[in-house]
């Protein structure tokens, strides 16, 4: 499949007696050569090179995995390894448990999390919300098979490859780690961009710049919003810091895969409403911003 491997094996082919032995009375050897061996592909390996590598590598390793073993197409979902079957013991614990379930081939939340983060730092937006929709992310999945709250995180989900398919979707042993913390990163990165806050390079003045990764369908016609031109434009809002509220208005109705604004309304906490044209905030704005207490609201115009 093309797919760079996770885990390798290295077996001892020659070696000499040292003339000792352990404590349990076995020789101790020195080794002189070893063959280099490699497990069955597990997803840690491309979200890792994803990481390090460009976009263009990027889809690449995208494009391989979705056409491997690594994807659950009954589910719409990536598994944290492909069949283990056949494999040593010595692999560890992950043998002891059946194919679909825990660490042996089931969905690790976690994992794949990983994955679609690294495809939204790539880039790689129509892919990614693709996958969101499919039911690869909450709260997009089905909650009659998830078996749980669609809000609420699992450690693993059971895979097609266990034997039992009425447990095929369903998710076990809820928790608010690693899952959590990927699903607030992607968050951010949707909602807010990769750098809010950044300094000009020319004049050395701090600026700040909202750019999202949104798709049209997130947007939605709110009548208490604001009119352009006598339309209601879509919006979406959402939370800055907890504190400011921050509205998306969507006049040019598109997808904002990083379009950067056309202009901001910026309002204060002691009642001062500012209009900024151009797609960044200058300094002494941003830095109110920053300090999140002495700003209200932010309303952001892509014209």
């Amino acid at each position: 499949f093309g797919i760079m491997p996770t885990y390798f094996s290295f077996n001892v082919t020659k070696w000499i007696k040292t003339g000792k032995e352990s404590e349990g009375g076995d020789d101790l050897v020195l080794p002189l050569a070893m063959e280099v061996g490699t497990f069955p592909m597990f997803l840690e390996g491309p979200v890792r090179m994803m990481k390090a590598g460009d976009r263009e590598e990027a889809l690449d390793i995208y494009e391989k995995v979705r056409h491997s073993p690594l994807r659950d197409e009954g589910l719409g979902m990536y598994k944290i390894s492909a069949s283990l079957k056949g494999q040593s013991l010595e692999m560890g614990r992950m043998m002891a448990f059946s194919s679909g379930w825990l660490e042996n081939e089931s969905v690790w939340l976690h994992m794949s999390y990983k994955y679609y983060l690294e495809m939204l730092r790539q880039g790689m937006f129509a892919d990614f919300f693709n996958e969101m929709k499919s039911g690869g992310m909450l709260p997009f999945m089905d909650s009659e098979v998830y078996g749980r709250s669609p809000m609420e995180c699992s450690s693993f989900i059971a895979s097609s490859a266990l034997e039992d398919p009425a447990m095929h979707g369903r998710g076990f042993m809820a928790r608010l780690s690693g899952s959590t913390a990927e699903f607030l990163s992607m968050w951010a990165l949707m909602f807010i961009g990769p750098e809010p806050f950044f300094v000009n390079e020319k004049t050395g003045e701090l600026r700040m710049q909202l750019l999202p990764a949104l798709p049209f369908w997130l947007f939605q016609r709110d009548d208490g919003g604001a009119v352009v031109d006598g339309d209601q434009p879509l919006s979406v809002s959402f939370k800055l810091f907890g504190m400011i509220q921050v509205t998306y208005y969507n006049v040019v109705e598109q997808d904002l895969f990083r379009v950067p604004p056309s202009r901001y309304v910026i309002g204060l906490r002691d009642g001062s409403i500012t209009d900024v044209d151009g797609s960044t905030i200058p300094q002494a704005l941003a830095d109110k911003l920053r300090r999140v207490v002495f700003a209200d609201y932010i309303d952001v115009y892509f014209e």
